[in-house]
């Protein structure tokens, strides 16, 4: 598959690169692209490759040691993933999962130092990514540790709003396919309480569902909600 090159000019990743130096790393890539449902790698197999996310959306899972599968991250167009070398191991420590139609470009794991040393401002935007992912994950720690489950369940909608929404009227509409089971094992919760917590917003008119594009109607009073609901 060729690769767009003015695609990947369009992310802050690359907007400092010269030509010559974006072809030099295009050069050693290739495109992959995820049907919904598909894997571009599993946990625990083999980090042979790190990956830019150029159109689609992917949801990374892990499955923990006592059988429970949480998802740990949402990956979205201009996210690199996968850089299993730059957190020194040899594996995946989750598994990939298309939600929608994906394209994905990939570099053997090999190249991440060459990638890195030669790039520097990508290096940064790496370091970057790696802290955003552990303050996020920090943040769902502290809210699972802390906060009731709606007040969770307000958190992680809004999370995603402000990542993938698209305005709809006066709402925010999260632009990919979310259903009500992602957002259980985003949360920490089961189907049954996020189906509930759901229901009782549509009817609030804080939410409405439909072909598993959630729309945020009132984004204010969800907010609201879920800042000032009482632990």
């Amino acid at each position: 598959m060729k690769i767009d090159k003015s695609l990947v000019r369009s992310f802050a990743l690359f907007d400092r690169m010269s030509d010559d130096e974006l072809d030099k790393l295009l050069n050693h890539s290739t495109a992959r692209r995820v049907l919904p449902g598909d894997a571009v790698f599993e946990q625990g197999g083999a980090a042979t490759h790190f990956f830019l996310l150029l159109h689609g959306r992917l949801k990374v899972t892990q499955v923990t040691q006592d059988g429970q599968q949480i998802i740990v991250r949402v990956v979205h167009p201009g996210d690199l993933f996968g850089f299993a070398k730059a957190l020194q191991r040899t594996d995946y420590p989750g598994t990939a999962l298309a939600v929608a139609e994906s394209i994905a470009i990939c570099w053997p794991t090999e190249l991440w130092p060459q990638f890195v040393d030669k790039n520097p401002h990508l290096a940064v935007t790496a370091m970057q990514t790696i802290g955003q992912r552990l303050e996020e994950a920090h943040t769902r720690i502290r809210e699972m540790s802390t906060q009731e489950v709606e007040r969770r369940v307000a958190h992680a909608v809004l999370r995603l709003a402000g990542q993938a929404g698209k305005k709809e009227g006066a709402g925010v509409r999260i632009d990919f396919p979310i259903s009500r089971q992602d957002i259980a094992e985003m949360t920490g919760t089961t189907l049954h309480t996020v189906s509930r917590i759901l229901s009782a917003w549509e009817a609030k008119g804080l939410v409405e569902g439909g072909r598993q594009k959630l729309l945020v109607s009132d984004v204010e009073g969800l907010t609201a909600l879920a800042d000032h609901i009482k632990d």
